[in-house]
């Protein structure tokens, strides 16, 4: 017996009666739903949210930890298959999307395949000719956090996924540029990510932090050197600016150099928060702040700039074509530490500024970036690969 038909020839009954008309997806390749770990979830639990409000039956495949038979539960009328795995990290992960693949081979339906990194696991859509539509994410290969073997096996995955995904989507047009030279343009589709515009927020999480509302910008991403985090810290510690930057994030100096070098960089200006994983604390820190700092330097459109711009803020972001494209008119640009001194000094230095900037935002936002016409476009695509389609054979 092969490897293939070992793991996923056997069919097996669903726990949904054959009676069910409607459209079906099933999502792999996030930890699931609710959302709590990072863009990947939040589209998920979006898209997935849109699709049952129009009809469609959403199945998700999420990962919890330890061991134990599969779990079938609904979460706000979406389908939710549990799949315990005993393992953390890139293994941990790498079980699950196979433990879920598996699983998702014994029906006929189109599946939506967040992320490529396991895209070996995906030729049985290829084989078993069930539909599977994969969100590229960005160049993930490229990062130098993941050191040369990774990099390989992302690479070699990167690949893989362009060649057995039915339908391949890129979150910006840099990425669809980008995947033309590896896939046919007819198999491409550009969908960005959304975010929930945010009108109003309490200032608790806020003032409980130490903050005042209006006089401080804050900086969210992962602390690694790829988001320009020691630039901005610098940049902003150049002057005194009669601001706070609140920092979000695990920074841990006695471990790791970069962190260290950051928290020395930073003066008493900056606040270090921590991790925050509420998404309407973060919501309330982002919308009460006076600007956001915003360093990343790879990948597509990135969550976190959209969701500051769905929250009305000024901008101050690294200079490259992912970032520009997503935020035009609302953001200034900066390629070096002294570049991002300039940049905050002309946001928080003026009030008038930084409220064009944030009205660009909130129109930039409302042009591209609601889920409301991400996850329409989702659901146009999905149901152009339903079984009995054309498409689903290509």
């Amino acid at each position: 017996m092969t490897f293939w038909s070992r793991s996923f020839g056997r069919a097996a009954p669903t726990a949904i009666s054959s009676a069910d008309t409607r459209p079906t997806v099933r999502i792999l390749g996030t930890h699931g739903v609710p959302a709590g770990y990072g863009g990947f979830e939040t589209a998920a639990e979006n898209i997935a949210l849109y699709l049952r409000d129009q009809g469609w039956r959403v199945v998700v495949y999420c990962q919890a930890a330890g061991r134990g038979e599969r779990v079938e539960d609904t979460w706000h009328g979406i389908e939710r298959v549990i799949i315990p795995v005993d393992r953390t990290g890139w293994k941990g992960t790498s079980t699950f999307d196979l433990h879920s693949i598996r699983d998702a081979m014994r029906h006929r339906d189109v599946c939506l395949t967040f992320g490529y990194n396991t895209a070996i696991f995906n030729v049985a859509h290829r084989l078993r000719r069930t539909p599977n539509l994969i969100n590229m994410d960005g160049i993930e290969w490229s990062r130098s956090r993941w050191g040369p073997t990774k990099q390989g096996i992302l690479w070699t995955n990167e690949r893989i996924a362009c060649f057995v995904g039915h339908h391949l989507i890129a979150d910006h047009p840099s990425i669809e540029r980008y995947l033309q030279g590896r896939a046919k343009a007819s198999k491409i589709s550009m969908i960005t990510y959304g975010a929930k515009i945010v009108t109003e927020a309490p200032t608790e999480p806020v003032t409980s932090r130490g903050l005042e509302p209006g006089r401080y910008a804050t900086l969210i991403c992962r602390p690694i050197p790829e988001n320009s985090i020691l630039e901005l810290v610098k940049g902003f510690c150049a002057e005194r600016r009669g601001h706070r930057l609140a920092m979000l994030g695990d920074y841990l100096p006695d471990s790791d150099p970069y962190h260290r070098a950051v928290m020395e960089a930073a003066n008493d200006e900056v606040v270090f928060l921590g991790a925050i994983y509420d998404p309407a604390e973060v919501a309330a820190l982002r919308f009460h702040g006076s600007a956001y700092l915003h360093g990343h330097t790879v990948g597509g459109t990135n969550p976190s700039l959209v969701e500051a711009m769905a929250a009305g803020n000024a901008v101050v972001a690294h200079d490259n074509e992912y970032n520009r494209w997503v935020a035009q008119d609302g953001a200034v640009y900066f390629r070096t530490a002294p570049d991002a001194a300039s940049a905050i000094a002309e946001v928080l230095g003026d009030p008038q500024r930084r409220a064009t900037m944030a009205a660009a935002s909130l129109r930039r936002h409302a042009q591209e970036f609601t889920w409301e016409h991400v996850a329409g476009q989702y659901e146009e695509l999905l149901a152009r690969y339903l079984p009995g389609r054309s498409e689903e054979r290509r």
